[in-house]
């Protein structure tokens, strides 16, 4: 399992573009971690997938609501990665409303859940295998703080709990 001094695996995820720019078309886009990551300080949290109770109604929205508070205590950009593809991700963006707050990125084949030793498996319930829930902190591509849920929890990946980590540091 990943853990604090890591580096966080280098793999490309997607992210559903509403806007063109930047060198982005419309719909899907690759981002590539270790690029993406590089020279920044990420609030990163990760979820079991979209749309369901407790990311919808909890997770997402601490993160949403503390942007402000996340961007003055040093952090570039907030991301949350779940095992859906980039479609699901970017109507779960709109549905949350995290356009300029979180990014929303695709880990559609849970190449970073693997990666990273955080997968939760939901084979028996129809789900495939999914990204536990955790939360960390990374700089420059490095694990700085990392917080993982015990099965079924939410108590240590939460928006207060990383933030006050990133106040820390």
């Amino acid at each position: 399992m990943i853990k604090v001094g890591d580096r966080i695996p280098a793999v490309t995820l997607a992210e559903y573009s509403e806007v063109e720019g930047n060198g982005c078309s419309i719909g899907p886009n690759p981002v590539d971690t270790a690029k993406a990551s590089a020279g920044k300080t990420i609030a990163l949290f990760a979820v079991p997938g979209a749309f369901t109770p407790t990311c919808s109604a909890k997770h997402v929205p601490g993160y949403v609501e503390q942007y402000e508070a996340f961007k003055a205590a040093g952090v570039d950009e907030i991301w949350c990665l779940s095992v859906n593809d980039a479609f699901v991700m970017g109507a779960w963006a709109r549905d949350q409303k995290t356009a300029g707050k979180v990014r929303m990125l695709a880990d559609g084949s849970a190449e970073f859940a693997q990666a990273t030793g955080l997968t939760l498996d939901l084979v028996s319930r129809g789900m495939g295998v999914r990204s536990n829930r955790y939360s960390m902190l990374v700089q420059d591509g490095v694990v700085k703080a990392l917080n993982v849920e015990a099965p079924g929890k939410f108590e240590v990946s939460d928006a207060a709990t990383l933030l006050a980590q990133a106040k820390a540091l």
